[in-house]
């Protein structure tokens, strides 16, 4: 990043005809406006040919900046390409390689994607696209290596998500990587969203159920007042046995319901709120690791530095290092 500027710098690479979601789901997370909360972003939208650019839904978007804004970008998303498969004019594919290879993260959002591949960023790596794009892609490109039933796939220079809403999962998991859980739990809180999706999670679950007077009342009844509960007693033995007794299922139930409406196992799912959870404690406390440990369900400081190793690649004490509260507080620059 140049030393002139120490927000990073997020460019969104558009493309006619621009879905306006796609675009927003972007936007609203790197660059809405937020009174409440320290300002580490920029955001710009640029495109090919600078002027009216037509969307999906029929007006059009006025568009300042051309390609020479890659140039500048920190981060470059590709939100959307139409039509999916389409060709990209040699001129976008050299700019992203361009940008590439100075260092800035390329990011899609569902059918951007076919961008990152056409320019060979997705060669030998994983990647996800919208489900009905998923076989398109693979045929299209057998380098890649497609995941159709997941969010999103980081490689920290690149990424991809599936569609349409996945994005926004992705751009805040971005935001949790640049400045910790905390920071990007509360833009998530802004925007009246849930502050982690993890990416391995399913592109799509059951139709949402109607509303149910408590946990386990019908065949399909939600089980967010199970998820509620259990957010409040990450400290205790929260089994699938426990969860299920809660919900009044049979444990084998629950998990099968579990799986359908949430996306991830009952493990899974529970061991990524106690890691999120240390995430918090880790960011905005002081207190031993083993006391973060214990207080998250984790049991001991052994045990959150393994699971914290394979989450994130990294030990409790280094990411306090990055990401506590004093180094926040020195204003550090992100990526």
């Amino acid at each position: 990043m140049p030393a002139s500027r120490s927000r990073h710098h997020v460019v969104a690479l558009l493309n006619e005809p621009q879905s306006p979601f796609e675009l927003a789901c972007a936007a609203e997370v790197f660059g809405g406006d937020r009174p409440d909360l320290p300002t580490h972003y920029t955001f710009e939208i640029c495109t090919r040919r600078p002027g009216p650019l037509p969307t999906t839904v029929g007006h059009a978007l006025l568009v300042e900046s051309g390609l020479d804004a890659l140039g500048s970008a920190d981060t470059v998303i590709v939100p959307g390409w139409q039509p999916p498969g389409g060709p990209v004019p040699d001129d976008v594919l050299d700019a992203l390689r361009a940008a590439h290879r100075r260092g800035a993260r390329i990011v899609s959002i569902c059918t951007g994607a076919f961008v990152l591949a056409r320019a060979g960023l997705l060669a030998g790596r994983r990647a996800t696209t919208h489900w009905r794009r998923s076989g398109q892609l693979a045929d299209a490109f057998p380098e890649v290596t497609v995941v159709g039933d997941v969010l999103y796939v980081d490689h920290g220079d690149v990424a991809t998500s599936a569609g349409s809403g996945a994005g926004i999962d992705l751009c805040l998991h971005l935001v949790r990587s640049d400045l910790g859980a905390f920071y990007a739990a509360q833009v998530a809180r802004s925007m009246v969203l849930p502050p982690h999706r993890d990416g391995s999670q399913l592109q799509y679950a059951a139709p949402p159920a109607p509303a149910h007077p408590g946990p386990g009342v019908g065949p399909d009844a939600s089980l967010a007042p199970v998820l509620e509960w259990a957010l409040t007693r990450l400290d205790t033995d929260l089994s699938v046995g426990r969860l299920a007794a809660y919900a009044g299922l049979s444990p084998r139930t629950f998990a099968r319901r579990f799986v359908r409406q949430v996306g991830t196992s009952p493990g899974q799912w529970l061991l990524q709120q106690r890691v999120d959870a240390a995430r918090s404690l880790l960011e905005r406390t002081d207190l031993p690791v083993e006391t973060v440990a214990v207080r998250v369900g984790l049991s001991s400081a052994v045990n959150l530095r393994r699971r914290f190793r394979t989450a994130l690649g990294t030990t409790p004490g280094a990411y306090r290092t990055v990401f506590g509260e004093a180094a926040t507080a020195r204003s550090r620059p992100v990526r």
